[in-house]
């Protein structure tokens, strides 16, 4: 239904106000003809322009009826007086008698005593308030809806002004204006390194510049039209066969249908266009606003997230009438900082990564699949970061520390100065780094290391040389299956595999078999919902519930490395007898090739990943039977101490140094070396140098890392005296517990290491 028409004043006004923004003159000048302009037509004594500073204080910036004398130096703090109030809530206030309200503040050198009806509405963009609009009157009355209507519309002209940096040069202030102040955020590194660039966002908010409607049905039919595609391409999203089943992501897409087929929110947009003259985008964008200032001022963590579902869907509306794609990666500028509220690792993969400098998203954790990703792709990322998006405007300034989990949205001069030099700190400890590449991994008293690289990715395989890494300890096959959209054949596995192989030439190359499950779960790939999937049915358990799938891999695996070596590992074994099963279905495979005249490898090696706490109390019997054994510390470590490595709250009150860790990893490593089969760790702890000095001081020989970790691990070695370090090493893990030991050796061991100058940056 159509919703009537009213006066036509307001549109009057607006076709005034266009006229006004085209002539050529200075921002001063517009602002002054714009307050006039509205005066005249609500037929208001006085309307006033605050603008939001930097510094939290609204300043007068144009004044049609108070004492002119007072722009730019009359101002009060957000929260303070009538204005403040509107700048603090984000709420229009229609007064008939302002001065008997209790948060009226009179400002003396404005001569506003002489006036009482007050309606006041705030300058947003975005659902962020960047000033306030106000008329005024002698007379004691209350403005009707219409002319509020009109005020806010109205609004939405100054704030583009605000936003384009038209009003910047008139602020007083030194800091200028609150076009975006600058934002800390304290989230989640999942990537370490420092990324300096701009905003990209991956889904960009349509920037809205034409706001009035030449024809009020024309923009009515865009909208209806956009609204009936915007509903069929949810509806499509719910009918395909990869989101289908029951799950989170169908509960998420749900609300995305139930806010698509909202009438209030489409009669809101409707009501903008008709009563207000705005075009189809800027009614959505202004319905989008008001709820959004409303929203954010609940408490409720329910209601918030829809926010968030909500946005999504208006910006998809906005795409829509734009005629956009969402795509973000196409002419993507230098020094790009990706922002968005989530992402799936095929999306980040989309993008230029050489023009990639960071990644922010507002969810997602270390074992998550775009983390994953990111860290092969070695981006500076940070996850839990909640607000960003609405917060960030595109080609706004932004530094992400993955290593410290901070983001820095517009920073300030001095933060930004000392980031630069803080990546140019560790440009030129890289330099030095490279410059060890061909050089040995040894100890300073002669003991030699092995320092491998974990990849998963094809174009992971340049840092093999780049490093100085002596072969792939750890070549995680999942991601191939995690970026593709359906179960890649067995023939392209064979070809990633035979690339891999190809590019690591003579070195050593280690595959994991499939570890998929838990928390990462392939869309086409149909799995019940589990309450713990992180102790569920995942890696070689599904591999053996599934044999097809893990017979597939193994044949691929066996082809690629036909006349090679083959060096395979099953992750998550939990008893001897899996890996026994395992092994069983690699010889059936060898057997079916060898029948059918393929060629085989010509060394086979078949290990298991030790990261279960069970297979703690059966190293005799598996030693027995592997010919290699690979701890997988991360999962070990959160195995242990019973404390999700995701979970932010309990991850970081455990130490993997602990005394009881380190006590579980030098068993593993002793039964190994008395059985004669190599043990190596593959984990967060080899890379970082106190981790790998700790290691090595226990007995590990062999450790695979990312591959920026080469470099500062085996500048550590250079310096370590190893024969000192396990005597001392071993005295405090074998020595009574106490409280501090019994907690973590971190404290001692970096003691050791700064006393005797061995080096532990990253």
């Amino acid at each position: 239904m159509r919703v009537p028409p009213v006066a036509v004043g307001p549109r009057v006004m607006l076709r005034r106000l266009r006229e006004v923004m085209a002539e050529p003159i200075g921002a001063q000048d517009r602002l002054d003809k714009i307050v006039t302009v509205i005066a005249a037509n609500m037929v208001a004594e006085v309307c006033s322009v605050y603008v939001l500073r930097a510094d939290e204080v609204l300043e007068l910036y144009a004044t049609e009826g108070l004492n002119r004398e007072a722009v730019h130096k009359a101002s009060l703090k957000v929260g303070t007086g009538l204005v403040g109030l509107i700048a603090r809530d984000g709420v229009p206030l229609n007064l008939p008698d302002a001065q008997m309200h209790p948060a009226f503040a009179y400002l003396p050198e404005t001569g506003e005593e002489i006036y009482h009806s007050f309606l006041g509405v705030p300058i947003l963009r975005g659902g962020r308030t960047l000033g306030v609009l106000v008329v005024q009157n002698r007379v004691r009355k209350g403005y009707s809806e219409e002319e509020e209507e009109a005020l806010q519309t109205t609004a939405m002209v100054i704030a583009e002004m605000i936003a384009s940096g038209e009003l910047d040069k008139l602020s007083t202030a030194p800091n200028g204006l609150d076009r975006g102040r600058p934002s800390h955020f304290d989230g989640v590194g999942l990537t370490d390194g420092v990324g300096l660039g701009y905003v990209v966002l991956h889904e960009p908010r349509v920037v809205v510049t034409n706001l009035i409607a030449e024809d009020t049905e024309k923009e009515l039919l865009r909208l209806e039209t956009a609204i009936a595609s915007l509903r069929l391409s949810v509806d499509d999203m719910l009918a395909r066969r990869d989101v289908s089943h029951h799950g989170e992501h169908r509960d998420v897409l749900e609300a995305y249908r139930m806010f698509a087929h909202d009438r209030g929110w489409v009669r809101r947009m409707e009501e903008a266009v008709v009563r207000a003259g705005l075009t189809a985008e800027a009614a959505v964008e202004r319905v989008q606003s008001d709820t959004r200032a409303r929203m954010t001022r609940q408490n409720d963590p329910y209601l918030k997230e829809r926010l968030h579902d909500f946005d999504d869907l208006t910006y998809r509306l906005l795409r829509e009438l734009a005629g956009k794609s969402s795509k973000s990666s196409e002419n993507l500028p230098r020094d790009s900082i990706i922002v968005a509220r989530t992402m799936g690792a095929a999306e980040l993969l989309d993008y230029d990564r050489d023009k990639i400098r960071g990644l922010v998203l507002e969810e997602g954790s270390p074992s998550s699949h775009v983390a994953i990703v990111a860290r092969a792709l070695n981006i500076a990322s940070v996850a839990e970061v909640p607000g960003v998006v609405s917060l960030a405007e595109v080609g706004d300034a932004i530094v992400v520390d993955g290593e410290l989990g901070k983001v820095h949205l517009r920073p300030p001069p001095d933060v930004e100065h000392a980031y630069a030099e803080k990546v140019r700190f560790r440009a030129r400890r890289q330099e030095r780094y490279r410059e060890l590449r061909d050089q040995p991994s040894r100890s300073r008293d002669g003991t030699e290391l092995t320092l491998l690289m974990n990849a998963g990715l094809v174009f992971d395989m340049p840092h093999l040389e780049e490093s100085g890494a002596a072969g792939i300890g750890l070549f995680r096959t999942e991601l191939q299956f995690m970026v593709a959209s359906t179960f890649p054949r067995t023939g392209a596995q064979q070809a990633l595999y035979s690339k891999v192989l190809d590019a690591a030439g003579d070195l050593p190359v280690t595959f994991r078999s499939l570890d998929v499950g838990g928390d990462k779960v392939l869309p086409y790939l149909r799995v019940a919902q589990e309450e713990n999937p992180a102790l569920g049915w995942r890696a070689i358990r599904l591999g053996l519930d599934r044999p097809a799938l893990l017979k597939a891999q193994v044949r691929a695996l066996l082809k690629a490395a036909g006349g090679r070596e083959l060096r395979l590992m099953f992750p998550m074994v939990s008893e001897v007898g899996e890996f026994r099963h395992a092994r069983s279905i690699v010889e059936r495979e060898i057997g079916h090739l060898e029948r059918h005249g393929h060629k085989i490898p010509d060394k086979i090696a078949l290990g298991a990943m030790v990261e279960v706490p069970a297979l703690l109390y059966q190293l005799d019997e598996l030693f027995g039977i592997v010919d290699f054994v690979s701890v997988g510390s991360n999962d070990l470590f959160q195995f242990m101490f019973a404390a999700d490595r995701g979970n932010a709250v309990v991850s970081a009150r455990f130490d993997p140094l602990s005394v009881p860790f380190l006590r579980a990893l030098r068993q593993i490593v002793d039964r190994g070396r008395a059985a004669g089969k190599p043990v190596t760790l593959c984990g967060e702890l080899a890379g970082q140098p106190i981790g790998a000095l700790a290691l090595a001081g226990i007995g590990f020989r062999s450790i695979s890392m990312a591959p920026a970790s080469v470099g500062p691990v085996k500048a550590m070695l250079h310096a370590l005296d190893l024969g000192e370090l396990g005597p001392f090493l071993a005295g405090l893990l074998d020595a009574p517990d106490s409280d501090r030991r019994g907690r973590s050796l971190r404290s001692l061991l970096t003691e050791f290491a700064e006393t005797r100058d061995i080096p532990l940056a990253r």
